[in-house]
């Protein structure tokens, strides 16, 4: 991999010779096993040999001891003058130092473990409640998506503690935990809310459970007011969705990717997660079929495939998907190239939908989602063909698409008072 990078063969010596040079070697493989460009890896060797000149100037003889010469290193680089450097520019330049080194040392020394970073801290109240993210995950079994809500919501928590001055959940009392309700959730939706509500609630719960706090204030947590059939759900319409289709550049391999993704999603009324989860195992070209397991609903779902789902797949796995013994059907397309995540599915669908000038609140994956079971109440099926069809876990569920007959009201629309049609 070298080779492609460095022309002169006194360079690619030099850097091999040096006592860094069989874990550039092997991190330069780990870079060229996830996608990344030769540019990068030419630019990323470059700041590894810095760093091993500098950790072997001062002392270092082990690649274990590389960990604790990182921050003098950086130090060193952001209070070096750089001529050519932009103003404000260091503390950047030494943010990309610091992430190559840290994955050069994670390649290279057993058990590294870097700095966090800010969006991967979880768990809040690790340090007083430490038990809470085991019974989430153990007793209560919930999935990482939920996970991370609570994370979200506790961190928000945390936070209003902290400007409080009153840290210690010890000292928690009805006057906080209403004031953090009343002066944190504003701006936020009334389902927003609700959620905030009912996972404070179980946290509060654990609290009082493992005796961690003196009363139960789980009790005084009401939840907010949120009624069923409330709004319709935003869907659009075919030629719409059509149109937003054909608008999809398909010369690119990310065209080819989002293509496929989009017409998973509003052919089958895909969640974004079990998008994600695709993988090429679940396609049976033999039998014309889509598996997909492991539904929110707790079952799973056999399609049969669309031709033109099938030719869109197919398209992307011959002339996009990368080379990579991973069996997951959808991957990124630029470094690293790693499988999608759900957020990337529901973003890229966003992408498209605003692309095409279409106007709503929350747009994104579900959007396609409600379209296809528009489509199939105006179709005719029954509500519980239609659970079925989306892998709703309950009827309720569907319900909130028998509320308006969509082809009524644009008749009565178009007629004018609407009493022909009625």
């Amino acid at each position: 991999m070298l080779e492609r990078c460095f022309v002169r063969q006194e360079t690619l010596n030099r850097i091999r010779s040096s006592w860094l040079g069989p874990a550039v070697e092997g991190y330069a493989a780990w870079l060229r096993d996830r996608g990344y460009s030769v540019k990068t890896l030419a630019a990323r060797v470059s700041i590894l040999c810095r760093f091993g000149t500098f950790a072997q100037e001062h002392g270092a003889q082990r690649y274990e001891e590389l960990p604790t010469y990182l921050e003098p290193f950086l130090h060193d680089w952001i209070h070096q003058p750089q001529p050519r450097r932009a103003a404000g520019s260091s503390l950047l330049v030494a943010r990309h130092a610091r992430v190559t080194i840290e994955q050069m040392l994670h390649v290279a020394v057993p058990g590294f473990v870097g700095r966090p970073r800010g969006q991967a801290i979880r768990e809040p109240f690790a340090n007083q409640a430490p038990g809470f993210s085991t019974y989430l995950s153990q007793e209560r079994g919930l999935r990482d998506t939920t996970l991370g809500l609570y994370d979200e919501h506790l961190r928000a928590f945390a936070a209003y503690l902290t400007d409080l001055g009153r840290e210690d959940l010890r000292e928690l009392s009805p006057a906080m935990v209403s004031g953090f309700l009343t002066e944190r959730s504003k701006g936020l939706s009334r389902s927003t809310v609700r959620i905030r509500c009912g996972l404070l609630r179980v946290f509060l719960r654990y609290l009082y459970r493992e005796r961690l706090i003196a009363r139960d204030l789980s009790r005084i947590v009401e939840a907010a007011p949120c009624y069923r059939l409330a709004h319709l759900p935003l869907s659009i319409t075919a030629e719409d969705v059509q149109k937003l289709l054909d608008s999809v550049d398909r010369q690119t391999i990310l065209g080819r990717r989002d293509y496929a993704i989009l017409l998973l999603l509003v052919t089958y009324g895909l969640r974004a997660r079990e998008v994600a989860a695709l993988t090429l195992d679940e396609i049976e070209w033999r039998h014309d079929r889509l598996r997909i397991p492991a539904r929110k609903a707790g079952h799973s779902t056999a399609y049969p495939l669309s031709p033109r789902v099938g030719a869109a797949i197919l398209e992307y796995l011959k002339t996009g998907r990368p080379q990579t013994t991973l069996r997951q059907l959808f991957f990124r397309v630029t470094a690293p190239c790693t499988p999608i995540t759900q957020g990337a599915v529901s973003s890229r669908a966003a992408h498209y939908l605003h692309q095409a000038g279409i106007i709503g609140p929350r747009l994104g994956s579900h959007t396609f989602r409600h379209s296809c079971v528009q489509r199939l109440v105006e179709a005719g099926w029954s509500l519980k063909a239609i659970g079925d069809y989306v892998g709703h876990a309950s009827p309720a569920s569907t319900e909130i698409y028998s509320k308006v007959a969509v082809e009524t009201l644009r008749e009565v629309a178009m007629v004018g008072p609407g009493e022909e049609v009625l």
